[in-house]
This record gives structure tokens, sequence and C-alpha cells, in this order.
């Protein structure tokens, strides 16, 4: 019988233990450093902004593998520091421990010249405004140079001496996406430099300095230009400044989301989670948001070196930036305006072009057209609770009196003060026509009903449409979630219980979390081992068919348990609520009924949009209607 071939890999001979050569170590660190030409580029433009530099220009061949040549108008390097800028762990950015604990420039390591001149040809040009020429260094040796104040760096055949790891880089296109997509994040981050990109000899992309709103427009397009909200909070040592996209901005892929911590471009797992938290009310599904977003504080409180590429960070209270970046966000969007659906908002710009003492611009904004921030400080920020009662009789102009609205009048028209007085007291229907609203009620009066499904309102702008399903469903979405947070759900008991079959399974439900559903504004009971009673539901969603509500609230909780609901899934569950009660479509309303809808959207944050993302109503301005008919044409 023979034997079993042994083949397990031959141990390696016994080597003894010596300190590895400099060009060796400089190319294990390029392996972390230089990872693909796009890692050239970041290292390049990150000491080009850190020498002060104004304006930088990009240059590419074949994707960055044949040549990277990026040139700047900073500072430059004096003639006598040029072997130690290309040496390995020599930097001017740091000196002691406390500089590395306070980190306040992009580059601090030391060690991206030395690596990339390890893996490929350096030739660096430099001049500071003192010297009388520029000066030269390439493969150690210094000469005399001409060229302008500032720095030139040409990196040529990357990776000529180590061709397994060419082999592994991509196509020209493809490595040229992502040398662009490292400029259009830099660009990003500083719209006060002017930024120019070419590849193979043409031109790409040119961003002279800008205000950042200008620069966002610029690089992520009209399409977030147009759907995007300014923010600017601050809270202690934390500052958090930039664009938040509206739902209607997101996209398929996380490739608009641009997120920097003291000018610093990161990807940082909890920053990302605060984002999408807060973009959980009006963003479902598979879709992202879109945003650029700063995030400033004092270096101390952020640890930037916990990774070779710098792109992700360290909080020292990581939890507290959470909550921070969460809220702020959520409060930014909850003051959204859907007219960019319908003709432009008025785009939000910079106030002031005055340096912040960074040398940066501050990405402080204006308003943007919603109508939201026109009623912040008239009403209350959370949105009033509808009592449920129906419309008192009121006069006819014709003679007589009107008929008592019910059902969905009920649900829009109490509890609306002050406008709510107003719409009981006067028929709204005679407006059309009568005089042109003004932009006390920024959606307007109602005018029609479209098929049931739309409401037609005319505005000092032009013509409103609102799909009124959407539009009563975030209503409510917003008063079941208020409700529960402040634990006042406001519950009606039935006359008479509605009773249904159930398994085992819903029954044990019902006894097992009688607290969770109490706490949502159910009660309900089982009357024998097969059947349950529904004896109350939440006062919001009186109209709707209790064992729907039932069946859905008890699927949920079986699913999830208790805690998980109230919890984690308790926005899906509102959200599913919320649409069983909201006004569904082919059902006729008044126009006292549709006026109700449009002042209570007013009144409530995040009306602009549905549970889903979705718009609730858009803007046809004035313009848009007469280009339609070729008025004045």
């Amino acid at each position: 019988m023979n034997a079993t071939p042994n083949i397990s890999p031959a141990s390696p001979s016994p080597r003894p233990i010596l300190a590895l050569p400099d060009q060796l170590i400089s190319q294990i660190a390029a392996g972390e450093v230089v990872e693909r030409p796009s890692a050239v580029v970041k290292e390049l433009l990150e000491n080009a902004l850190d020498a002060g530099s104004t304006s930088v220009q990009i240059r590419l061949e074949e994707g960055g593998v044949k040549r990277i040549a990026i040139s700047d108008n900073g500072r430059g390097i004096p003639a006598d520091q040029l072997p130690l800028a290309v040496a390995r762990h020599a930097t001017s950015k740091i000196a002691s421990l406390t500089d590395l604990e306070n980190v306040a420039t992009l580059g601090f390591r030391g060690e991206a010249l030395a690596s990339i001149a390890s893996v490929a040809l350096l030739t660096l040009t430099t001049r500071t405004a003192e010297a009388p020429h520029a000066w030269q260094i390439e493969n150690g040796k210094i000469s005399p140079a001409s060229g302008a104040q500032g720095t030139t760096v040409d990196v040529q055949d990357l990776y000529y001496n180590t061709p397994a790891r060419r082999k592994f880089l991509k196509s020209e296109q493809t490595e040229f996406g992502h040398c662009a997509e490292i400029v259009r994040r830099i660009a990003l981050a500083r719209p006060d430099v002017t930024f120019s990109l070419s590849h193979n000899g043409k031109a790409v992309d040119h961003w002279n300095i800008s205000a950042i709103d200008k620069r966002s427009a610029h690089i992520l397009g009209d399409a977030f230009a147009n759907a995007r909200l300014a923010l600017d909070e601050s809270a202690g040592p934390l500052r958090l400044h930039g664009f938040a996209g509206l739902p209607t901005a997101s996209k398929a892929r996380a490739d608009a989301q641009y997120f920097y911590v003291n000018g610093r471009f990161v990807r940082d797992k909890l920053l990302t989670h605060a984002v999408r938290a807060a973009y959980q009310d009006v963003l479902h599904g598979d879709r992202y948001p879109s945003y650029v977003l700063a995030l400033d504080l004092d270096p101390a409180l952020v640890d930037v070196n916990v990774h070779p590429s710098k792109i992700e960070v360290r909080f020292r209270d990581g939890r507290a930036v959470h909550q921070f970046v969460f809220h702020a966000v959520s409060r930014a969007l909850a003051q959204t305006s859907a007219t960019s659906f319908g003709t432009v908002p008025a785009p939000a710009t910079a106030m002031g072009s005055t340096n912040n003492g960074s040398g940066k611009i501050p990405w402080t904004s204006g308003e943007q057209t919603s109508f939201s921030q026109q009623f912040s400080q008239e009403f209350s920020a959370k949105p009033r609770e509808f009592s449920g009662y129906a419309f008192e009789p009121q006069n006819n102009p014709q003679g007589g009196v009107a008929q008592t609205t019910q059902s969905y009048g009920a649900l829009f028209a109490r509890d609306l003060n002050p406008m709510g007085d107003a719409l009981t007291q006067t028929n709204t229907a005679s407006f059309a026509g009568s005089e042109l609203p003004n932009d006390e009620h920024p959606l307007g009066f109602a005018l029609a009903q479209l098929h049931g499904v739309y409401v037609l309102a005319q505005n000092s702008k032009g013509l409103v449409l609102v799909d009124m399903h959407a539009a009563h469903e975030r209503i409510l979405y917003e008063q079941l979630k208020n409700a529960l947070d402040e634990n006042s759900m406001p519950v009606q008991p039935l006359l008479i219980p509605i009773t249904f079959y159930a398994g085992g399974i819903e029954v044990g439900t019902v006894e097992e979390h009688q607290a969770v559903l109490q706490s949502l504004g159910f009660d309900i009971a089982a009357i024998s081992p097969t059947t349950l009673a529904v004896r109350a539901v939440p006062a919001l969603l009186k109209n709707a068919d209790a064992q729907s509500l039932a069946r859905d609230v008890l699927r949920e909780v079986r699913e999830f348990g208790g805690s998980r609901v109230l919890i984690d899934r308790r926005n899906e569950l509102l959200g599913t609520l919320a649409c069983h009660t909201a006004v569904r479509a082919n059902r006729n309303l008044t126009v006292i009924e549709m006026n109700a809808l449009l002042r209570q959207m007013e009144l409530t944050e995040r009306a602009d949009q549905c549970n889903h993302g979705r718009p609730t109503w858009v803007q046809m301005g004035l313009n848009d209607l007469d280009k339609m008919f070729l008025r004045g044409q």
C-alpha cells in the first residue's frame, strides 16, 4: 500500500533577521499609499492644498498610469529641503505627538513622495517666493530649473519597476474615472481653489473659485442643484454645513454622497448611518440620498490616523457626533420643498465670500423656497391633531344652509386654527376668479379635483397640483409619530367591537403584547380561542377598516417583537397604518375639504413628500404655462 504523499508546502529555509533596505521599505509602504493612480492624485492634491495653493492643474495620460502631473501656485519648497521632501517619514506638518493629536492638514505622514518615487519616475520642480529661479530634483539630483512660484510634481510610468502590481490595474477609462472622482471630491471641499483637469491632452473639467452652492451645482449637476436644502447648524464644538438633497434627488447607488470632516473627505460608517437614519422618514426602499455635508470640529476630538488612505476617522465621542448629525439633517428635511418638480426654486446662495479664518469660503447658505419655512415661526413645529368632528353648518351665499361635511372633511378641517375657522366661515368655492391669491397661503386655494386623484389649486405663482392620497398619508403619519413620541396616542372606542377569526398565533400575540398594542392605541382582546375583538383603535385612524389595522399590527408585532416594533420598525408600521386611512383615489372632496387639506399640508413637517419619498405636490409657474401655449412668442 502506497503511502499518502505529503502535499503541504515545503517549509522555507530559515533566514536570519535582517534590516530591510530603504528601497524595499518604500515599496512596501507604496502598497498601502499608492494603491492605484487615483491614490497618487489624492496625495499630490493634498500636498498642494496644504501649501496654500489657490490654483491647481491636473494633467493625466492613459488614466494616470503613463503620467500624472500636478502643478500648483503654493508656497513652494526651499532648495535645501528638496532631499528631505522625497525622503521617507520627513514632513513639515507635524513635529511632535501633540501635533499628531491635533492634525490640521490633509497630509501629515511624510511618506507619500517617497512611496511614489519608489514605484514610478518622479520629478519635482518647485520655487519659493524668495528664490530667483526654480529648482528641480530627479533621481536624488538637484539642479536649477525654470518655473513660476509653486510646485509641479511629475509622476511617469507608474509601477514600471513592479510589473506585478501593474497587472492589477483596470482599463484606462476605469483608472481615469477613479482619478476624476478624487479631483471632484477635493474640489467640492475647496470652492476657494481653482481646479483644472485634463486627460490625454484634452480638457475635461475646470472649476473657477466660487461659492459652494455653485461649485456643488457644477459637479453634481442641475438635478441636485434644484432639489437640495441648505443647512448650517452648530452645537458646542461641532458645526455641520452644506447641502442635503431632497428625496427626489436620491439615486439607485450611493455615488452622490460627499461627507467631509475638517475638509477631509471620509467614508465613515457612523456618519453615513446618521444621515441615512435622518432620511428614513422620507426615503424608503433601495434609494440612496444625495448630499454634500461638512463637519467641522476641534482636531483633538477626531483621530484621522486610523487608515493608510485616511478615508476613515474615529471620533472621541462618536455617540454625540452621531446624534448631532442625525438631528441637524432631520431638522433640514423637516422643511423640505417640492417646488423643484414644477418651477425650479430660487437656488440657495452663499452669504458672503469672505474667508472664515481657515482659508476656506464658508458654506453658509441662504433660504431655499419652502412653504414650511414660511410657517415655522407663525405655527408650532408639530402639527395639531385632528379632533375628528364634522364641520359646523355654514351659510350658503345662494341661500339656505350648506350640508354638514362628514368623513374626510372631519379629518381635514377641524382644529386648523387660525386658518380652519376661516374656512368654516367662508365658502371658498367663490374664490375662483375673484382675486389673485397672495403669499399668505403658499399652496393657494383649491379650484377643482382631477379624476378623483389630484387637487388643482391656484397660488400667486401659478398652478399647484396635489396628490391628495400621498399628502393626507404624510399628514396622518406625522400625527401618529408625534402622538407616539409624546405617549399620548388618542384612542377611539368602537360602539360595536369588530370581531374576526384569528389563529392561535395571533391570539397568543395579543395576550403577550397587550402593553405594546395599547401604546399604539389599540384595544384588542381574545373572546375565544379562535376569535379576536377590536374594541378601540387610534382616533386618527377611526375611519379605517379596524380588522385590517389589527391584522397589520399583529403581523408586525409577531414578526419583529414588541420592542423592535416600537423602536426599529416604528416608522414602517406607522406608515402602513397611515396608508390605511388616507383618502383614497376617486373619493370626491368638496372645495372646503380640499382647502382644509392644503392648509394642513402647510402646517405639517415633511408634507412635501409622502412616506415613500415621492412628491405630494408640484408647482407649475405662469411662465411654464405661457411656454406651453406659446404665449408671447
